[in-house]
């Protein structure tokens, strides 16, 4: 028995003094706020203070807390000084997914008490600790030290605070891990320790006569319909339990269920299963002319995207100037805070509807429901009206959970057992088992004549797609798309590859191959800019796509195109920081200052296929509308956004709205939460349905449905006889690529200019961000705040990409090995906000959510080779590789 004090109320908790504090908060005593996102002190999640001090509650002994007191975010949350602390962070947008901010706001508390007027050094100090993928930080920098923030109400255009965010600040948010029936079973899945092996199961009987805690030893056999899922309707290639041979280190063969404690017992070395370790291709090019993966892709090609325009060997030949380089990126893991978690149960029919037949339910942290119920009913071999599924609060996805990951083999497990079946990855199993941002092998030549106009781009991309399909078809489309970036070169010839290897499959994260062909188109414009000697900043604006220019696919611009007012706008903070570096360098030293600028554009959408949203608002008899937004969000904000532009549409205020939100049974498919497409598309959607439910109402009120009296939609109550529905779909007008890959692949396009201040330390190869600015062309912005937290935290995670991450599979699968931004690495940035309105979008508006990303990297190697004359081309910029970079230059 251990007795403490939590919250200020006195608990006798009848558990082992082993016991983790976080178990013992979360499942003795419901006091879910308290995240759990590694289990090994890393990511803060879990923050707790005990006496008054800051304790990772998931490396914390009960007993060691024996006497003490211990405070959670619940009880921070409830008393005055808890309550103001959350309205700064919730004015601030310092809340985006929410999974870490418990831990945030338990730190904050705790450097507050003692110091109520934080330097940012200060800030940066105390929360260090605690790590975010979201919000870039500075939003939660300026939160506790109290900087003024515009928190408004309104519609479209005001800084409304999230619709969501009171429970992401209080605690009372359930993500995937935070609920489930009391009598669950667990599930482990069992996975393969190999890149590649053969394997056979042993006694089954036996190991579970051994283990009487574990039910049932679950296989591919197992499996009640189709064992596999996957992305594309024709490629259903990731097996839920893989059938004879693991195609990576981390493939699933079984999974065990049964209780907790059994599973967290049980030891690897005991299970009965017999491994043949094989030959691995780590390399995508040598997989081009090795044995297939996939018999259905003989050369392991997974897909290829083409786009050619002109005539580039002629336009080669010809330039005034010609410059070439090839660029190396490597696997970066989403790392969200919350790692998978979910539960799924068998549900009888009600009596009287047996001939209905079961139904599977099934809870979890997911980026596309509608696609998870599709892939569960076919896992299991059901019709989709027998699947439902409730999307939990998602604690980060990036894309990393696009793909139905434990979806299927939660519902496999709950539907075989006839019981509710829960489970949570580990941090580790997490990381090795989910996709990854594609690595990318880049080879590309680029062209210009003596005035510093573009005249051709040829680019070759090989990206390893790893084990599986996942995204790699989509990737394999987009990039040669966006290979130009966004400017006008009237010879292209572009192609990407993905190609399968033993490695983890890679999937969708934030920019589908993007941000890496940015990294080496961006820095061929550099060395263009200087051969002909023009200001790196001039050269981009020279050559900036505008309306009225057609793109490399044929496509013509015709409207909201603001790259080049993304760039004036850069102009003065570039001339300034320019003027700086010069200054500083002037001085000498080991710090060499420089000044990179890189652009942006992004097409909206899916790659010139239907990509369609629908979303309903009902008029109840009670007087108030409902909102059925089946649009999922992950922390970008589309819950306000979609409903801001609903009630614009209505002439009503957002609070007239109730909301319901993601459940495949009541909810229309507003389509998957990635592409940056759900402020376009179902924002779109969402004014259609409201514009269509207030032509009914007006209708009504003058007695065409039915009852009599006059409708403002003022927000004065307003009872109708009978529900009124009001429906919207928006489908974006596009058109197929052709063989050349000309078409019209998007609707609409985001664009963006970026620019970074650094420092490199030429001695220690170590780079220091001093500022970044990012200019982006956002259409309109729905909710300034909200906007500007999505380009922080997509700049974060640029920071990342050029500077510190990069996954080894069997290496780096934890939040300790590998590394992500954290307080100190994020420099202030300022957001500048172009609205070139987009007619097909909500009042104007696009999509920012990668946009937000692509630019980033490729401004910071901009910026690292004006400081140093060094050109990075191993991705990331590791001090090590930095340090090789700047002794090629010969000058360091």
């Amino acid at each position: 028995m251990t007795a403490l004090l939590v919250n200020g109320v006195p608990r006798d908790l009848a558990l082992d003094g082993g016991t983790r504090l976080a178990d013992a908060l979360r499942d003795s005593l419901g006091l879910t706020g308290t995240k759990l996102g590694c289990d090994a002190g890393d990511c803060g999640a879990c923050t707790v203070l005990v006496d008054g001090a800051q304790a990772c509650a998931c490396l914390t002994p009960l007993g060691q807390c024996a006497g003490a007191e211990v405070e959670t975010v619940e009880g921070i949350a409830a008393t005055p000084e808890g309550q103001a602390l959350m309205a700064r962070f919730h004015a601030h947008g310092a809340a985006q997914c929410g999974i870490c901010t418990p831990g945030m706001l338990v730190a904050a508390t705790e450097l507050l008490r003692r110091n109520p007027t934080p330097s940012e050094a200060e800030v940066e100090q105390a929360l260090g600790g605690v790590l975010c993928r979201c919000t870039g930080y500075r939003r939660i920098i300026d939160a506790v030290r109290g900087v003024e923030a515009s928190a408004e109400t309104g519609t479209v255009g005001a800084r409304l605070p999230r619709v969501d965010g009171g429970p992401k600040l209080d605690g009372t948010e359930r993500y995937g891990a935070d609920l489930a029936p009391a009598d669950a079973l667990w599930l482990r899945a069992i996975r393969s320790p190999h890149a590649h092996a053969r394997f056979t199961f042993g006694d089954v009987a036996g190991f579970l006569a051994a283990h009487p805690g574990i039910a049932r030893f679950l296989t591919a056999a197992d499996v009640p319909g189709r064992n596999g899922y996957g992305i594309y309707p024709h490629i259903k290639d990731q097996p839920v339990f893989a059938e004879h041979t693991a195609l990576y280190r981390g493939d699933a063969v079984a999974a065990v269920i049964g209780t907790r404690e059994a599973l967290e017992a049980l030891r690897f070395e005991a299970l009965p299963i017999l491994w043949e370790k094989l030959d691995a291709l780590d390399d995508p090019r040598a997989a081009l002319t090795a044995p297939a993966l996939h018999a259905q892709f003989p050369d392991n090609v997974l897909a290829e995207g083409f786009v050619r325009r002109g005539d580039v060997e002629t336009a080669l030949r010809e330039a005034a100037h010609v410059v070439e380089g090839d660029w190396q990126t490597s696997f970066v893991e989403h790392a969200y805070i919350e790692p998978e978690a979910g539960y799924a149960r068998r549900v009888r029919p009600e009596a009287g509807k047996e001939h209905l037949g079961d139904r599977i339910e099934l809870w979890s942290s997911t980026q596309a429901p509608a696609m998870d119920r599709e892939e569960v009913a076919g896992v299991l071999g059901l019709s989709m009206d027998a699947v439902r599924i409730i999307p939990s609060a998602c604690g980060g996805g990036f894309g990393g959970k696009l793909d139905a990951g434990i979806q299927p083999m939660l519902a496999v497990a709950a539907w075989v057992m006839e019981h509710p079946v829960r489970a949570i990855w580990s941090r580790t199993e997490s990381m090795a088992a989910s996709t990854k941002r594609h690595p990318a092998r880049i080879t590309a030549r680029a062209a210009c004549d003596a005035e510093g106009r573009l005249l051709a781009l040829d680019f070759e991309g090989i990206y390893d797609t790893g084990a599986y399909a996942s995204w790699g078809p989509t990737v394999a489309g987009r990039v040669p798309v966006h290979a130009t970036g966004p400017y006008r070169v009237p010879n292209v010839r572009a192609r990407a590859r993905a190609v399968h290897t033993h490695q983890p499959p890679s999937g969708a994260f934030r920019g589908f191959g993007v941000p890496q062909a940015a990294i080496a188109q961006e820095a061929l414009w550099d060395r263009l800019a200087d051969a002909c000697g023009l200001d790196r900043l001039e050269f981009r604006v020279r050559n900036a796509l505008a309306v009225g220019d057609v793109t490399a696919t044929g496509q013509l611009l015709e409207h909201s195109a603001g790259q080049r007012l993304c760039l004036e706008a850069l102009r003065p903070a570039w001339t300034e920081l320019r003027a700086e570096a010069a200054a500083r360098n002037a001085r000498g030293g080991v710090l060499r200052h420089g000044v990179g600028v890189a652009g942006m554009w992004y097409g909206i959408g899916n790659t010139g296929m239907s990509n369609p949203s629908e979303m309903r608002l009902v008029l109840g008899t009670d007087g108030r509308i409902t909102f059925f937004n089946g649009a999922v969000d992950i922390g970008q904000g589309s819950s306000t956004v979609l409903a801001q532009i609903a009630a614009e549409a209505l002439g009503l205020p957002v609070s007239a709205l109730r909301h319901v939100n993601g459940d495949t049974a009541t909810t229309p498919d507003a389509g998957k939460t990635s592409a940056s497409r759900q402020t376009f598309v179902s924002g779109r959607a969402a004014m259609e349905a409201a514009l269509d439910l207030r032509a009914k109402i007006l209708r009504g009120s003058n007695g065409v449905l039915g009852w009599n009296g006059a409708l403002t939609l003022d927000g004065a109550p307003f009872r109708p006889a009978a529900p009124i529905e009001g429906h919207g779909r928006f489908d974006p007008p596009t058109i197929p690529l052709d063989a050349n890959g000309q078409g019209i692949p998007y609707a609409t396009y985001g664009f963006a200019a970026q620019l970074c201040a650094l420092a490199v330390d030429v001695k220690l190869g170590t780079v220091q961000l001093q500022r970044i600015v990012a200019a982006h062309d956002v259409g309109r912005a729905i909710n300034p705040t909200l906007v500007e937290g999505q380009i922080h935290g997509g700049i974060a995670q640029g920071i990342g990409l050029a500077l510190m991450e990069e996954y080894l599979p069997g290496r780096t699968e934890n939040l300790h090995d590998y590394l992500i931004p954290s307080f100190g690495d994020v420099p202030p940035i300022e957001t500048i906000l172009i609205e070139e309105r987009e007619p097909l979008g909500p009042y104007g508006a696009k999509g920012v959510g990668e946009p937000a990303l692509v630019a980033t990297a490729p401004a910071i190697f901009s910026a690292i080779r004006d400081a140093t004359g060094a050109e990075c081309h191993r991705i990331p910029a590791l001090p090590h590789r930095v340090l090789e970079a700047l002794k090629e230059t010969g000058r360091w």
